[in-house]
């Protein structure tokens, strides 16, 4: 558990046959708001409207079931 803990991941076994996989869980970190900011600083402006377009161009957001 403390590999774990560390970030190892590992096969498990059954007579040395692979049947499995012991991953770490990925635990959430905060990221400070001015860190963000500091990131995005010199991205380009979005445009919601081509934004919105470009999305349902490319994504079927209609809300009937499918199955």
């Amino acid at each position: 558990m403390r590999e774990l803990d560390r970030g190892q991941s590992f096969v498990v076994t059954r007579n040395g046959v692979p049947v499995g996989e012991l991953t770490p869980l990925l635990r959430r970190r905060f990221i400070p708001t001015e860190l963000i900011r500091a990131a995005f600083a010199g991205a380009a402006p979005i445009d919601p409207a081509r934004f919105r377009l470009d999305i349902d161009a490319h994504i079927d957001q209609n809300p009937t079931p499918r199955a």
